[in-house]
């Protein structure tokens, strides 16, 4: 296999399977990886001759980002190839007077980013880990982040894009065109596919005029009911905040220490509204956090270091025991302090730590359950929680997944969530692009 793969991408493109940067990822689930070579082709065309020689001798096709997933969905699952996106790094049409960018599978979300803001435009989505993530996988996965709440997610940036379908062709559907009603809508139909449906390698993405500075206002509340009281006041309030983020009490328990200017006593629930619309309108934010509020909310003087914290939430959590296993439910946003509250009984019912943070304007939790690695059975205890947390969302009215896809962590879930006609749909899908069963298997199962 190597050697024919080699032919495609060079000798030096061709590595052993056995590294391990290559089949884990940031999830719980990064140890289960294994695959027989991965390969790392330079251009769209050599991406499509490789699915096609791996089709052609029933090699799967694990695709490859950054690795920062946190679903497991580019987990190698036994044997193929781990096909890895990194050296698609082109910017391939940059058009800052037409609001508009087509960028490689291997860019980073900070590239992009960078590029827009130099130019005085704005490319809003923001997931975790910009310098790392790749924006293929940001658009595999449907990404999300803190600004989503104003501006969507990835794929409502996405205007078109090249993949590599089976048996090893090279597409290209929508484009610089800002409208296309044409067709069926395989360009969201790819987003969030999580490569089961195709390699994708290129992007157009659109942008937009820069907006304002970032003007965070942070609250604190005596607990979750008082706090999403606050979020529909937020909202009521007129201007659009472009985030609000949450941490619930144990969280700031952990992460508290770290925040400008300190947590009064008795805190128990922390918002932070973003606004990017200017001075007026973070006074009116200032002021509808303050319904129930402990304290005066606080306008930080740098918000870069707010958001930083904000960032680093994921490792203090995660270093309290030694790993956590996180699920980004979502939940319509009357239920948010219900599922926030659930989340902890649901902890304590199996003997596990809980606490959650996350994109409170979206009902979007990050529902963690702290845990040592090495406790077999608090590993057992914690995957027993996930599956009552996926319940619980479901049973609520909202979804399994906000932002960070299906991969392994939630493998069969889906059906329950959608339903038995749906999931069909959702099989047929993947049976008429993938007969083999080649892209990404054992991932977005139902």
């Amino acid at each position: 296999m190597q050697q024919e793969l080699a032919k495609i991408v060079g000798d030096a493109y061709v590595r052993p399977g056995s590294q391990f940067v290559y089949s884990g990822e940031e999830t719980f689930f990064a140890d289960r990886g294994s695959v027989e070579c991965v390969v790392q082709p330079a251009s769209a065309d050599e991406v499509a001759e490789v699915v096609f020689w791996c089709y052609s001798n029933d090699v799967t096709i694990t695709p490859r980002g950054g690795g920062t997933g946190w679903a497991g969905g580019a987990v190698p699952q036994g044997a193929g190839v781990a096909l890895s996106l990194e050296r698609l790094t082109a910017v391939r049409s940059f058009d800052p007077l037409r609001w508009r960018i087509e960028v490689e599978a291997g860019v980073t979300t900070a590239t992009v980013q960078r590029l827009a803001r130099e130019n005085g435009l704005y490319f809003p989505p923001d997931p975790g880990a910009p310098e790392e993530s790749l924006i293929g996988g940001n658009v595999a996965t449907n990404a999300g982040g803190p600004h989503c709440f104003k501006y969507g997610v990835t794929g409502d940036w996405v205007t078109g894009l090249e993949a590599v379908i089976a048996p090893g062709e090279l597409i290209r559907i929508g484009g610089p065109t800002r409208k296309d009603v044409a067709g069926y809508d395989l360009v969201s139909l790819m987003t969030g596919s999580e490569g089961t449906l195709g390699v994708i390698t290129s992007v157009w993405l659109r942008l937009i005029p820069a907006a304002g500075p970032s003007l965070p206002v942070a609250a604190f509340y005596r607990d979750a009911a008082s706090g999403a009281a606050a979020i529909e006041a937020v909202m009521s309030a007129g201007p659009i905040a472009a985030a609000i983020e949450y941490l619930d009490e144990r969280t700031l328990q952990i992460a508290g220490g770290g925040f400008p200017g300190g947590v009064p006593a008795g805190a128990g629930f922390l918002l932070i509204a973003d606004c990017d619309s200017g001075e007026a309108d973070r006074a009116a934010l200032r002021e509808a956090l303050a319904e129930g509020a402990i304290a005066e909310p606080t306008a930080p003087d740098d918000p870069e270091s707010l958001w930083r914290w904000r960032d680093g939430m994921g490792l203090v959590v995660a270093s309290e025991l030694g790993t956590k296993l996180s699920d980004d439910i979502a939940v319509p946003l009357d239920r948010l302090a219900e599922a926030i509250e659930r989340t902890v009984e649901i902890g304590k019912q199996h003997s596990i730590e809980a606490c959650s943070w996350g994109h409170a304007g979206d009902g979007n939790l990050h529902s963690t359950f702290m845990l040592d690695p090495n406790d077999e059975l608090a590993v057992r205890r914690a995957v027993a929680a996930g599956d009552e947390l996926m319940a619980m969302a479901i049973e609520l009215g909202g979804t399994i997944s906000g932002e960070h896809g299906i991969g392994l962590a939630k493998n069969g879930w889906l059906h329950k969530q959608w339903g038995g006609p749906a999931s069909r749909a959702h099989e047929a899908i993947k049976q008429a692009l993938d007969p083999k069963n080649l892209m990404n298997p054992g991932k977005k199962l139902t």
